[in-house]
């Protein structure tokens, strides 16, 4: 459809060309006279058809427009009649094309309305308006008042006409200086105009020689004027005329230049060809004081403008678009005036608050609610916080407060980690968020970088030590942090260098003491550092993600070792294999193709595996969790919930998750004989697991009164130091595969 309308623009343009082309060739008066009817008729044809095919936004300037040439053609039809009329006739066409006038220039504005009027735009398009006035005043108004061949009102009309142009040059100027200029159909409607502009010229300077009309010749550029605007009008870009916005333009650009100088020059260049009488030379005078004060106005403007956008560019980069605070580069540069200037005062002091799990609410309710309650938040910090403190946000859900708080910085953490705590409504959510802050006071430090380097580092040790706290800063962090990197650097090497191993430590029956199945323990013995605890490596694995590439080795290893087992018939019947999974793992869309492929490849029972997943894991999405979880055991693996006790131990989530057992926390385990110790704990466990048809298998059993009271309980599983640490796959096999188990030396 589109395509069919630009042809028909195509051809209209065509066609008026074809005509004005045959037109100069004045073959015959008559047929001159029937062209110029034709394209007119036409123009204004095609003028009424555009908006009824295209149905811009606003059609009334194409109505007027229309309109316009209605009354355009009536007047250059009439005009040589009128010529020779007495009376009110000999104003006829005049009246008409007055008329006509009017009608476009209300056209022109009503498409400018909603771009509204650029400063810079008005200005540019005053100052070659002006020289444009000049020009015509100079040319054409003067000496066509002073012809005395018609009556003087004829004369002040005609006059009129290249004012006229000086208000639609205006209105044309400003429309250009938007981004309407792209647009083909007003291109088509400024070759239109400039057609408009040269016919004008060519009667005004007939006008000079007491002439109303002449050769026919000079009605040429307004069948171009007629062809473009019919053209104009049925071109689909019609549409856009109503509704384009404004664009940024530069304020001495070259196409801008290459009007406003020769518009700056027009009355000097004119007073020096003309040699005008003194009466023009005031025109010359006022008009070139006119247009030094438009041009300075343009410069100031264009100054102040520069300033205004180098002021909105320096508030985009130091400033966060969000919330509407500082943000990092901001902060860095008022910790950084801060230190410099902080002798006799306060200490500096900076608090770095981060959102405790903030993810769950992006992932629970939407970006839009984290965003919302981002600016609830960074509200609720600069209110507490006062106008004596710098607020900003860092970065996602991590903010800072900075100022001279001299002893008072864990006393105002503590009050933003309460304040940050309590609900917050939003959309008929009550949504509670915890902060951990950590907090750093200037000592030696004499850059803003240390500074906040020293708070993210207290920051991260109030993240491990739990969450929702205030730490400070202490020395000896640094060395924590600098360990923690050089762990993770350490640990991408071992992965590549099998500095890990696997352990199994023994899961029985503390009935018999018989061997019913292992837990698969990852290890790792640097070669210069020696054999470096789990509890050392494993969070740094889970901070870093390196625990999906960790777990999915010691999957590897452990189907493996299990498949090796399994050949040499060392495995009693039923024998189970536990591993631990970590979130990062559960999360993964390739774990269970992954799974399914160990497994076949290996040769291994899918029920023989047990997957070990903690409360925190599925508690964290319970949607993905129970969808990964499902898939797992539909592909017949055994679910086990490790520690539990330990985290949110609800029944709700252990009903609704295809779990096969529960494993009590080492924690309840060793207080089993002790006054108010944890047997009302194990005995609920166990109470519990029975009634939804789980086993359940107790962890750290050291002792043989431990072992005791849980046979006591009913606890049917169990494992421990009582039957020896985790050893190596050979190991393992010699001692608790190929011979009776027995205790470990020292645990009678």
């Amino acid at each position: 459809m589109t395509r069919r309308y630009r042809s028909a623009s195509f051809a209209c343009g065509s066609i008026g060309a074809f005509l004005t082309v045959v037109y100069t060739f004045r073959l015959d008066s008559g047929l001159d006279d029937l062209i110029v009817l034709v394209v007119a008729v036409g123009s204004c044809a095609a003028l009424a058809a555009g908006p009824r095919l295209h149905r811009p936004p606003d059609p009334w300037p194409w109505r007027l427009l229309a309109g316009a040439a209605i009354l355009s053609v009536c007047g250059l039809i009439g005009r040589p009649w009128a010529v020779g009329q007495h009376g009110a006739a000999v104003y006829s066409a005049e009246a008409f094309t007055l008329s006509g006038y009017a009608l476009l220039i209300t056209s022109l504005a009503l498409m400018l309305r909603p771009r509204g009027l650029g400063r810079h735009a008005l200005t540019d398009g005053f100052i070659i308006s002006l020289g444009a006035a000049v020009a015509a005043t100079l040319l054409f108004a003067v000496p066509g008042a002073q012809v005395r061949t018609w009556p003087m009102l004829l004369s002040v009309l005609a006059g009129l006409y290249p004012f006229v142009d000086v208000v639609l040059l205006l209105l044309l100027l400003n429309l250009a200086f938007s981004s309407a200029a792209d647009v083909v159909s007003f291109r088509l409607i400024t070759v239109g105009m400039i057609g408009l502009f040269l016919g004008d010229g060519g009667y005004a300077w007939l006008g000079t020689l007491g002439q109303l009309h002449g050769s026919a010749l000079l009605d040429l550029p307004y069948l171009v004027t007629y062809t473009a605007f019919g053209a104009a009008a049925l071109h689909p870009s019609m549409v856009e005329l109503s509704s384009v916005t404004p664009r940024t333009v530069q304020s001495w650009s070259v196409p801008r230049l290459a009007l406003i100088v020769p518009a700056l020059l027009s009355p000097t260049l004119l007073a020096l060809l003309q040699d005008p009488p003194p009466a023009d030379r005031v025109v010359v005078v006022v008009a070139t004081v006119g247009l030094v004060a438009a041009l300075l106005n343009r410069a100031t403007s264009a100054v102040h403008g520069y300033a205004r956008a180098q002021q909105v560019l320096l508030d985009q980069a130091t400033h966060d678009a969000l919330t509407g605070l500082p943000n990092r580069a901001g902060l860095a540069d008022h910790v950084q005036a801060l230190l410099r200037d902080r002798e006799g005062g306060p200490a500096v002091s900076l608090l770095y608050v981060d959102l405790d799990e903030f993810k769950l609410v992006n992932d629970h309710w939407g970006h839009e609610t984290g965003d919302r309650l981002l600016v609830e938040i960074a509200g609720r910090l600069t209110g507490i916080a006062g106008p004596h403190c710098f607020t900003a946000r860092i970065g996602g859900d991590e903010f800072a407060v900075v100022g001279r708080l001299g002893e008072g910085p864990a006393c105002l953490a503590e009050t933003l980690r309460e304040a940050l705590a309590l609900p917050v409504q939003l959309s008929g959510l009550d949504l509670v968020v915890t902060a951990s802050v950590g907090i750093a006071t200037a000592g030696d430090q004499r850059t803003a970088e240390a500074l906040l380097r020293d708070a993210d580092t207290a920051l991260y040790r109030a993240k491990a030590d739990g969450r929702n706290r205030c730490t400070a800063f202490q020395a000896g962090m640094r060395q924590t942090v600098r360990a923690r990197v050089e762990t993770e650097l350490q640990l991408r090497q071992a992965l590549g260098q099998d500095q890990l191993w696997v352990a199994y430590q023994p899961v029985i029956d503390p009935r018999s003491e018989r061997t019913v199945g292992a837990e698969a323990l990852v290890r790792w013995n640097h070669p210069d550092r020696g054999p470096i605890p789990p509890g050392e490596f494993i969070p740094v694995a889970e901070e870093t993600g390196l625990i999906t590439q960790v777990g999915s080795w010691v999957l590897e290893k452990s189907l493996e070792q299990l498949a090796g087992w399994r050949r040499d018939d060392l495995l009693p019947d039923p024998f189970t294999l536990s591993v631990n999974m970590s979130a990062h793992q559960v999360h993964d869309p390739h774990l269970l193709p992954w799974l399914r492929s160990a497994l076949d490849r290996h040769r291994i029972p899918v029920d023989r595996l047990v997957l070990e997943i903690t409360e925190s894991v599925m508690m964290a999405d319970t949607e993905t969790a129970a969808d990964v979880l499902s898939g797992m055991r539909a592909l017949g693996l055994r679910l086990s919930v490790d520690d539990f006790g330990t985290g949110y131990s609800s029944l709700s989530y252990l009903s609704r998750f295809p779990v096969d057992e529960v494993k009590i926390d080492r924690s309840f385990v060793h207080r089993l004989g002790e006054a108010g110790g944890g047997e009302a704990i194990v005995r609920a466990v166990v109470a519990m697991a029975e009634a939804l048809g789980l086993e359940v298998v107790a962890e750290g059993v050291e002792t043989p009164a431990q072992c005791e009271a849980l046979c006591h309980l009913g606890v049917h599983r169990a494992q421990g130091w009582l039957w020896g640490a985790a050893v190596d796959g050979e190991e393992f096999a010699r001692r608790h595969l190929a011979a009776p188990v027995t205790r470990a030396a020292g645990n009678p």
